[in-house]
């Protein structure tokens, strides 16, 4: 097995690395889409609810695991077991996150495969090769193979590079960029007609929909979908943390940070639908129901930017490219569990692991295209609505029930000296070994 481990070089590095697996397609193709489909601000308060009380305890779980273990995912795990029946149940656990995390980037690359050929579109417009144009707006085997292939690609060339010039260079650079794009394109949304109607569908909740079974599974799934969590993921970056940085403060400014980006990309999504919707573009049936759910954001809003007149078409390219930055930042930090343990278990490169689950990767990612009625939608709810928030809870379980008290005191407080006076130790421990598990178990009892 290999020793050799790489590690953020800052405090910042790690944030924009994390925030950046955090902050993509799931806050902004995921959440607004899953925002309109469950009653919109009731879904809101929901998922902001279940982000804190739920998914932060589950992400400081899986932090503190990486760091104390300085090992993939399984290994990780493994080290905090103490018998025989508890190593299974680790491997069970860890490999499922890295299977779950395959299986999340396998339909997370044919989306994003989408973003790249809507990106450019407006490019082929402005150059006036309509046959182009018509050929990447329009759905079809070759287009998204090709650009199925190409995210994959990227995404390899970067995690190739390692955790240092590779995930934390990249994502210092693409997450700022995000960011301004964002805000760009929501100042100018909200100057449109019909985007006052849209916030207050996004901001004004209705409670009488609150304890809907399927809004609160959309929103669990959504919460633990946007923070990578029961992917492994926040394993595997927190064992690049170094020892001296607060994991308690980190976990709380991704987790702020992610929610921040999901709530400011409704503010983007919502209303621009409602502006749609003015301009003759239909968004709802006639029952209420929210139409193209997979494919909102590649049909409703490119109508609204062709309503725009030419200027559409360089706000269009600015959306997509941020949708596309936003899905490399997270397909990167997905690659790299199933990499990690390859690396490490196998003794394999760096470079060897990364081609090679990459186009296993890349063959699963095929077949869902070609079956993609019924594949498609299958491997998105059985990964981030179910695996995902069942696989976090084990590792609430693993934390707090199969860790000894003191081991993960003495993990806390490294970089946090005071930690067993804080507010923090006091109610996380006994959160994550009752309550998280209890909660999440409790949502899926009432989904039955």
């Amino acid at each position: 097995m290999s020793t050799v481990r790489g590690e953020f070089s800052s405090r910042f590095g790690f944030i924009m690395a994390a925030a950046g697996s955090a902050v993509g397609l799931g806050n902004i193709w995921g959440f607004p889409t899953q925002t309109a489909s469950n009653g919109g601000a009731a879904f809101v308060l929901v998922y902001l609810v279940l982000a804190f009380c739920l998914a932060y305890p589950a992400l400081m779980a899986e932090l503190v695991i990486g760091r104390h273990g300085q090992a993939n995912a399984v290994s990780s795990l493994q080290k905090l077991s103490g018998n025989a029946f508890n190593k299974r149940f680790a491997f069970a656990v860890g490999f499922g996150g890295i299977i779950c995390a395959g299986l999340i980037l396998s339909f997370y690359a044919i989306v994003a495969g989408w973003m790249f050929s809507a990106t450019l579109e407006p490019i082929a417009k402005l150059t006036r090769l309509s046959d182009t144009a018509q050929w990447l707006s329009s759905q079809s085997l070759a287009r998204d193979l090709i650009f199925t292939a190409l995210f994959v690609i990227l995404t390899i060339s970067i995690i190739s590079k390692g955790v240092e010039n590779g995930i934390e260079k990249w994502s210092k650079r693409l997450m700022p960029a995000l960011l301004g794009i964002l805000f760009l394109l929501i100042a100018y949304v909200l100057m449109q007609d019909g985007a006052s109607e849209g916030l207050k569908a996004y901001l004004v909740p209705d409670f009488s929909s609150i304890l809907n079974p399927e809004l609160l599974v959309s929103a669990l799934g959504q919460a633990f979908f946007s923070l990578s969590l029961g992917t492994s993921v926040m394993i595997i970056y927190g064992s690049y943390i170094s020892r001296q940085e607060n994991l308690v403060s980190l976990g709380a400014y991704v987790t702020l940070i992610d929610v921040f980006i999901a709530f400011v990309a409704g503010l983007l999504i919502i209303p621009a639908m409602y502006v749609a919707q003015a301009q003759g573009v239909e968004i709802f049936s006639a029952n209420g129901q929210l139409l193209s759910e997979d494919t909102l954001v590649f049909q409703v809003l490119p109508a609204l930017f062709e309503s725009m007149g030419e200027v559409g078409l360089y706000v269009g390219f600015a959306f997509f490219a941020l949708m596309s930055i936003a899905a490399l930042t997270s397909s990167i930090s997905m690659l790299e569990a199933p990499v990690s343990y390859a690396v490490e278990r196998f003794a394999l490169s760096r470079l060897q692991a990364t081609w090679v689950i990459g186009g296993l990767i890349s063959l699963v990612s095929f077949t869902i295209i070609f079956n993609f009625s019924s594949l498609f939608g299958f491997v998105v709810s059985l990964t981030t609505q179910f695996g995902q928030p069942l696989i976090g809870m084990f590792c609430c379980i693993f934390v707090g029930w199969i860790w000894h008290r003191n081991g993960l005191l003495t993990e806390i407080r490294n970089g946090y000296p005071d930690a067993e006076h804080s507010v923090f130790w006091r109610i996380w421990p006994w959160y994550i070994k009752f309550i998280c598990p209890l909660a999440i178990a409790l949502v899926f009892i009432h989904t039955l």
